[in-house]
């Protein structure tokens, strides 16, 4: 009766030393997760949240980005990009990269004198009173960047090119916020 007692305690203690291995094991293997998606989104990726609505319709405020750091180097027209201006983040799609000429006439927007005919812009494409004069040649190691929504929008015909050192990252995806 002992040796049975002896054996159904020592079954007990192997059950509980089981149990908290296994929990030690599970808790780490989650901070092991957390550890890796925050290291993730520190350095490789980037997120935020739009709050312009400058972007409309392709981004609208409210949506969740997400941005690729790595690639800034490459950047091409159409590329819609995440940058630092006056503090605060904002999304712009590239027009035109290092070497280009752009102007705004009353056509609307010239690149390397070819009128651009571009999808999904509703809107037409207006010089600003102040700002850049046009036309203006993109310098080495800088962007040219307008917001789709074209009226009223802060973008490189008020601040001008801006360096590609200051962009944040080129947006991967876009995650819709619902109105419920």
């Amino acid at each position: 009766m002992n040796q049975q007692k002896r054996v159904t305690q020592r079954g007990s203690d192997l059950n509980e030393y089981s149990i908290g291995k296994d929990l030690m094991f599970l808790f780490l293997k989650v901070a092991g997760i957390l550890l890796a998606f925050i290291l993730l989104f520190s350095f490789l990726f980037g997120i935020m949240r739009c709050v312009d609505p400058s972007m409309s319709p392709s981004v609208k405020d409210g949506d969740i980005v997400l941005f690729y750091r790595y690639n800034k180097s490459s950047y091409l027209p159409r590329d819609t990009v995440v940058l630092m201006v006056g503090g605060q983040k904002h999304v712009r799609r590239v027009i035109a990269t290092a070497g280009d000429i752009v102007d705004i006439t009353e056509d609307g927007l010239l690149i390397n004198g070819a009128l651009q005919q571009e999808k999904d812009i509703y809107q037409e494409t207006e010089r600003y009173l102040e700002g850049v004069s046009f036309p203006l040649v993109i310098p080495y190691g800088q962007v040219f960047v307008l917001a789709d929504s074209r009226v009223g929008s802060t973008d490189s015909r008020i601040y001008g090119c801006v360096r590609i050192d200051d962009t944040l990252g080129k947006v991967m995806t876009i995650i819709r916020r619902r109105s419920i």
